[in-house]
Formats: structure tokens, C-alpha cells, sequence
């Protein structure tokens, strides 16, 4: 959510920010609903203070036995009363619409984020190892994991299309990665472990910025609740509403969970294989830090990420965000994207952004900083630290052989139980 003190005192910075976005000037709305919303609650004010003292006046004229001005007071308490409600609902209203417009805004880019319309125009910042030399035609994943326990059809049979079922070593090797994931996060990076709820109410997936904009993308029980798309939605309302102690910051949080996307705005893409799914894990790295605090963590957060990569020793880029490729709460973003030879392209398999106080906004999460009276919002940061599907597709396409096998990289070697090769079925 956007500050709008901030819009006031600047709003053609505002607007100039916004454009980035491929976004119509809308300052100049926002100040004319806003307002309208102060001066109807100005008025609401001012009557009901003035209804206060004709009152009180009734009294005292009473007691005086001045009666025709008590029925003059009367009758102007009686008009007040009459007239609150249409100001009340002119305040109401403002404010609704207001509120609503805001809501919809996605967040400024930072001023180092490039200009751009879509992916093309992202940055690419740096690449890690050469992607292998292979003296066979490498396949794509979706062609050697069949044979390996990557079952498509039953997936599909028991979900529908973006559904499926892994077996035997693959399903092992699926599990083994998450579980790396999360051991090297906390062992190493310092992340706390969590087990949140994968349901949330409406207000967590507002917090974080998926409602009101993206309801499609997401799935809703019967009762109301929605499955996560990625634990960032829990994480990160773990502090709403809450004036955090400045002792617990920064707070680093990681979970591996399933995630549910309805994939509502990606018709026709990666419609084969494992990279697109309605159903996956990941391990998610969410940080609650200090304002002065989040463009160094959020270099540490990305970091984090890429130490996965590198310990699975897979080759990726980093790339850097233009504005109009980021998502919807970021003010900057970072993607890891990982090679995979069976396509001959770099694929997204982490983003890592640092959403400044906008997320926080709509949270209500502060902290009081020391020796100061007023509170503060909250930077909030999340990534990816990493996908596990995605991870899953990128260690079969790299660690493929020319028969059909998989060699298990060694860093997964304590949790395969001596498993080194996933072999195809005969």
C-alpha cells in the first residue's frame, strides 16, 4: 500500500514513478478522493461537536427555565442528527474508493530498477560454471523422468492437467532436495525453521498483495479460506499488526511447504513436464528488517538462494528486474535463473524481492525505533531459496546420462540412503 502523506507532498513523483509500470497518471484521483474524505470527516466532526454543546446548552437552558431556547437547541440537535448520516456515508464512501484505489496500485520500482516492458528488458547481472558439454543429445526432463518415476499420466488421471505423481527414487530424490534446502537455510543462512498453515482468510493474501488483484490465481475453499500460493503469504503475516521489538530484528524465516496456483494468467505455458504445476514445494526465505536495513539483506537473501545452486552445482545467471517485469508488491527483484540443457535456455527457478514498506502498509507491521516515540513500518523482503520442482527439473537435465540414468549429485548423498543413481525402468 502506498503513503498517502508521501502522494500528497509529492504527486508528480508519484505519478512519474507509476509510469514505470505502464500506469496512467492517478495522483491527481487519489488527492480528489482524498479530499473529499477529509472534508466530509471534517464536517462529521464539527457537527458532532456541535451537537455536543446544543446539548449540554439544553440542559443549562432548562435549568434556567429558559424554555424556548431549549426547544430551539432541540431542534437544532434534531437537524444535526438528520444531516450526520449523509456525511457519514459521503466520508464512508470516499474512503472506500480510496482505500480501493490504492489497493490496486502496485509498488514503485526502485530507482536502480531498469526500464522495461516485459522479460526482455531484464538485466542480466552475472553467471556462475559453464553450463556441460555433453556428447549425447540431452533431453528435456520431461522425456527422461517417465522412465524414472515422473508419472504424468496418473497425475493427471487423479488431478486433471498440471498434476503429478512421482515415484520410487524420483519421489525420494524430490524430498531429498527440500529437505537440503531447508537444512542449509537454517544451518547456514541462519533462517528460523516454520511449519505455518497453508490456509490463510482474506486478509493475510491482502497483507502480502495477492487480493485484491489476483484472486483468480489462487485457490478458495468452501469455507472461505485460501490454499497458499507460496508460504511468503504466512511467513509474512506472522507479524501483522504487531510493533515488533527492535531486539528480533532482522527476522529470518524459512519453511518448505507445499504451494497451490491456479496458474489462471499463464494459459498455454509449460502446458508439459514439471515446471508448471498447480501443486509444488519450495522452500520460501522471508525477512522482516529495518528500513536502513533491506538493500543489504536483500543481497544476503539472494545470496542464500544462490548458494543452493552452487552446492548442487548447477549453472545459473542473475538477473535484475525491469520494472515492468516485476510482480505486484516489489520494489526490486532478483531471479535466479538455472540452465537447463534439454531445453539449451536459462530457466527462473528463484526471485528474490525486497517489497520496502508496502507490504508492511497493508499489514499494519511496525517497530518503534530506539529513543523514538513514533513507529515505523517494517521493510518486509521474500525469495525463493528454492523452488523444489524446479530444482527437481534442473538436476535431471544436468545430471542426465546417455542411458536413460541420473547421477545424484553428492551433496544429496545423506538423505538418498546411499542412493547414487536414479536408473530407468526396465
Amino acid at each position: 500500500m502506498h503513503d498517502i502523506a508521501t502522494i500528497r507532498a509529492n504527486p508528480e513523483d508519484f505519478d512519474t514513478a507509476i509510469a514505470r509500470r505502464a500506469l496512467e497518471p492517478v495522483a491527481s484521483r487519489i488527492l480528489a478522493l482524498d479530499t473529499q474524505r477529509r472534508e466530509a470527516l471534517t464536517k462529521v466532526q464539527e457537527a458532532q461537536g456541535r451537537r455536543n454543546e446544543a446539548s449540554k446548552a439544553i440542559g443549562q437552558a432548562m435549568g434556567q427555565g429558559d424554555k424556548d431556547k431549549a426547544e430551539a437547541l432541540k431542534a437544532e440537535v434534531a437537524e444535526i442528527k438528520a444531516a450526520m448520516p449523509r456525511w457519514e456515508e459521503a466520508e464512508r464512501k470516499a474512503a472506500s474508493e480510496l482505500e480501493d484505489l490504492l489497493a490496486a496500485l502496485p509498488n514503485a520500482p526502485a530507482s536502480d530498477v531498469p526500464a522495461g516492458e516485459d522479460e526482455a528488458d531484464n538485466v542480466e547481472i552475472a553467471r556462475w560454471s559453464t553450463p556441460r558439454t555433453f556428447d549425447f543429445a540431452a533431453q528435456e526432463h520431461a522425456d527422461i523422468g517417465p522412465a524414472l518415476g515422473m508419472d504424468f499420466e496418473t497425475g493427471a488421471a487423479i488431478s486433471g492437467a498440471r498434476f503429478t505423481f512421482l515415484r520410487g527414487g524420483m519421489a525420494r530424490l524430490h524430498r531429498a532436495l527440500g529437505q537440503f534446502m531447508l537444512d542449509q537455510q537454517t544451518g547456514q543462512n541462519g533462517y528460523t525453521e516454520c511449519a505455518p498453515p497453508v490456509l490463510v482468510r482474506d486478509e493475510a493474501l491482502f497483507g502480502t498483495g495477492q487480493l485484491p488483484k489476483f484472486a483468480e490465481d489462487q485457490f478458495k475453499t468452501t469455507d472461505g479460506r485460501w490454499l497458499i500460493p507460496t508460504a511468503e503469504v504466512s511467513l509474512t503475516n506472522a507479524v501483522r499488526d504487531q510493533i515488533i521489538d527492535t531486539a528480533r530484528l532482522p527476522m529470518r524465516l524459512t519453511a518448505l511447504t507445499p504451494c497451490f496456483r491456479s496458474e489462471a494468467g499463464a494459459a498455454g505455458r509449460d502446458t508439459r513436464g514439471f515446471i508448471r504445476q498447480h501443486q509444488f514445494e519450495k522452500v520460501e526465505l522471508v525477512s522482516i528488517v529495518r528500513p536502513e536495513d533491506s538493500e543489504a539483506e536483500h543481497e544476503r537473501m539472494t545470496e542464500a538462494a544462490e548458494g543452493i545452486l552452487q552446492a548442487l552445482n548447477l549453472p545459473y545467471r542473475k538477473m535484475l528486474l525491469c520494472a515492468g517485469d516485476m510482480g505486484f508488491t516489489a520494489r526490486k527483484t532478483f531471479d535466479l535463473e538455472v540452465w537447463l540443457p534439454g531445453q539449451s535456455a536459462y530457466r527462473e527457478i528463484s526471485s528474490c524481492s525486497n517489497t520496502g514498506d508496502f507490504q508492511a502498509r497493508r499489514m499494519n507491521a511496525r517497530f518503534k525505533p530506539e529513543g523514538e516515540k513514533k513507529t515505523v513500518f517494517v521493510h518486509t523482503l521474500n525469495g525463493s531459496g528454492l523452488a523444489v520442482g524446479r530444482t527437481l527439473v534442473a538436476v535431471l537435465e544436468n545430471y542426465q546420462n546417455a542411458d536413460g540414468s541420473v547421477d545424484v549429485p553428492d551433496v544429496l548423498a545423506p538423505y538418498m540412503g546411499g542412493v547414487t543413481r536414479l536408473e530407468p525402468a526396465a
